[in-house]
């Protein structure tokens, strides 16, 4: 066995140890910032129009938009139904591109709509890799 593989070996024993924790906090940390993106809907953070304007109560879809974007952010955020609030946020995030900004313009650099693309995509991998280990799935699955 030369260094080499002992080093490589090493190396991908490392990765393994760290993919789940990195997951974990991966999905955390998109989490909150998509809650903070939820809460501009309500007038937080400069709010829609970046002066603290909010979009109008029970409004089709930017308030109910709004709303599904805390609710998204707090379940994928705990770790709670991940997978089906994941796959929720990416629904939301396509519906939020192709409706306010692919009519604008196609590229996303052109039409302001990288976020909602990148949120669409990050999502849809959460759905399918799961939460990781801290997660309040991972602890529901671990007592059965």
């Amino acid at each position: 066995m030369t260094d080499t593989t002992t080093t490589t070996d090493r190396e991908l024993d490392l990765v393994t140890r760290l993919r789940g924790p990195v997951i974990s906090l991966t999905r955390i940390i998109v989490a909150a910032l998509f809650f903070c993106h939820g809460l501009q809907g309500f007038g937080a953070f400069g709010g829609v129009d970046g002066q603290g304007g909010s979009v109008p109560l029970g409004s089709w879809p930017g308030w109910w938009g709004s709303v599904l974007e805390l609710l998204v952010a707090v379940l994928v955020g705990v770790g709670l139904f991940t997978r089906t609030a994941a796959l929720l946020g990416s629904g939301v995030m396509a519906y939020a591109y192709f409706t306010v900004h692919a009519p604008m313009a196609f590229l996303p650099l052109v039409n302001m709509g990288e976020q909602a693309v990148l949120y669409c995509w990050v999502f849809l991998l959460f759905a399918l890799i799961g939460p990781g280990p801290f997660a309040i799935d991972a602890l529901l699955r671990r007592r059965r």
